[in-house]
């Protein structure tokens, strides 16, 4: 059995067709799109294959028609007309400086009005590609393709530095501008990135710009659905499974745990997979945080603490779809930042109100994430806080609720003093547990609700469901009355497993958990 070529960091069409990696094919989607529309926009998570789309489309308006044999494409195309296609890349380059910027842009244009016989009669970056693309669709006969690949990375860079991101705006706006004033040139135009900047005048100007990021059509247009996983990767599957001396089927349902949930609509869900994860767990045969590990969101961590959002609601957040697709340069709002970034997903819609629910999309995100934020919300470092999980883990799963609590404990022990305010200090305990429990991956809920209250934590694992409540400044025989007096157990009498109480206190002078009492069934 011939070994899978999988294109791993591979973001050129013709590199995967010609060297006979594997592609599954959105050929479908392009067809329809470039048959459509003729400005375009989408926004998707990092390392979500937007770099190879825009490849693709690049390939297909060069005419490049022996590349899509077999692939859906080839069967409704009949013309292949070749056109001039200006790729604008920026990946790649340092935006440290201004310097970056312009090097880059200059490059492009240069090999540009070389290529096509233009002269530079202006240092203007947004007149000279208003001369490019009038001077190649002249020469060639045929109006031009504009592909955008990354247009945000620039500002994304510089959200801390309010001067340099202003000149990048300005300049970016010269350039982009081009995309209505010489739109009778242009035959279809395309810009990708990871977030909508709602403020850059390109997204207010261009009022034709058709933005397909949350279209239930375009969906799957890049990920791997559901579909696309059996249907293509059916053997690397099964390679993995008998690596991890696993079942197929359990090898299906750890994927889906892992990388599925991202859903980009608001209606008609279809679920899709993280390609970067994917690829790599089934290349590697091993399953891994693979997508994590290649970026960590520190300055969207940073935002969360100083804005002192409870964590609960990381994984149940209420907001609308026209917020979701806005997002200004301060930042000021990171939910729609979290969103786009691939942090979060669309877990319901409220068609009524026009409200969605979001939520970690997977485990692989929410583990990855929570175990940033550890760090800074409990004395322990992101190297040691997964040694430090994995005690939890044994204490929990093995009924050690006292070696639990003790280790809890140790968590607030050296609990600096002025780190939260005393009005956002019961807060702080809720989320160190929360994130706690958490990323052991036990099933976690918080204010749980019943028909005489809400406790405050229920955990359940394979053998104990343990009922916990906390109190600040009171006493834990307090904490653990109030499951008794109202009955908190009763929802799990019918259960099997064994129950667990736990009533705790918290001492807001000593800024410590300092007192528990348990009780097990």
């Amino acid at each position: 059995m011939a070994q899978i070529k999988y294109p791993i960091g591979i973001q050129t069409f013709s590199k995967i067709r010609m060297g006979g990696l594997k592609y599954i094919d959105k050929t479908k989607y392009i067809y329809s799109l470039v048959n459509s529309s003729q400005f375009v926009f989408l926004s998707r998570p990092r390392r979500f294959g937007k770099s190879l789309l825009l490849s693709t489309i690049k390939e297909y308006f060069l005419g490049r028609r022996d590349l899509f044999e077999g692939l859906e494409i080839s069967r409704r195309e009949h013309d292949w007309v070749k056109h001039p296609v200006l790729h604008l890349d920026f990946t790649g380059a340092n935006y440290n400086d201004f310097i970056g910027m312009t090097s880059k842009l200059n490059s492009l244009l240069t090999s540009w009005e070389r290529e096509y016989g233009i002269e530079k009669e202006d240092e203007d970056f947004g007149v000279r590609f208003a001369r490019i693309i009038k001077g190649a669709s002249e020469k060639s006969g045929q109006k031009i393709v504009i592909l955008i690949d990354e247009y945000d990375k620039p500002l994304l860079e510089t959200v801390d530095k309010p001067e340099l991101q202003q000149k990048y705006r300005d300049t970016l706006r010269g350039v982009y501008g081009n995309l209505k004033q010489m739109d009778q040139y242009i035959r279809f135009a395309m810009l990708t990135g990871v977030t909508k900047f709602g403020h850059l005048s390109i997204f207010s100007d261009l009022n034709n710009l058709y933005d397909i990021s949350m279209r239930k059509e375009y969906a799957g247009i890049c990920g791997i659905t559901t579909d696309e996983l059996h249907d293509n990767f059916e053997e690397g599957v099964c390679r993995l499974a008998e690596n991890q001396e696993i079942t197929v089927e359990e090898a299906y349902d750890r994927l889906r745990v892992l990388y599925d949930g991202y859903h980009f609509s608001p209606t008609g869900f279809v679920d899709v997979y993280n390609p970067f994860s994917i690829l790599n767990a089934l290349e590697a045969r091993e399953f891994g945080k693979y997508w994590f590990q290649t970026g960590t969101p520190t300055f969207l961590i940073k935002m969360i603490k100083a804005d002192n959002m409870p964590i609960i609601k990381l994984d149940h957040l209420h907001t609308t779809v026209e917020e979701l697709t806005d997002v200004s340069f301060n930042l000021g709002n990171y939910i729609p930042v979290l969103y786009q970034s691939g942090y979060l997903t669309i877990k319901d819609y409220d068609r009524e109100l026009g409200e969605v629910t979001l939520g970690f999309p997977n485990q692989e995100v929410a583990s990855g994430f929570l175990n940033q934020l550890l760090p800074f919300y409990a004395t322990v470092s992101s190297q040691g806080s997964g040694f430090e999980i994995i005690q939890f883990i044994k204490d929990v799963r093995a009924g050690r609720p006292e070696d639990f609590m003790i280790r809890l404990q140790s968590f607030f022990a050296d609990f600096q003093y002025d780190s939260f305010e005393l009005r956002h200090l019961e807060q702080h305990y809720q989320d160190v547990i929360f994130i706690i429990f958490k990323l052991m991956g036990f099933y976690t809920r918080t204010e749980y609700k019943t028909a005489s209250g809400r406790i405050d934590m229920v955990v359940k694992t394979q053998d104990y469901i343990y009922v916990m409540e906390f109190k600040m400044d009171r006493s834990a025989e307090e904490a653990l009355a109030q499951i008794d007096t109202k009955d908190y157990l009763l929802p799990f009498k019918a259960d099997g497993r064994k129950t667990v109480k736990i009533g705790a206190n918290f001492d807001s002078k000593k800024r410590t958990l300092d007192s528990w009492i348990i009780e097990q069934d």
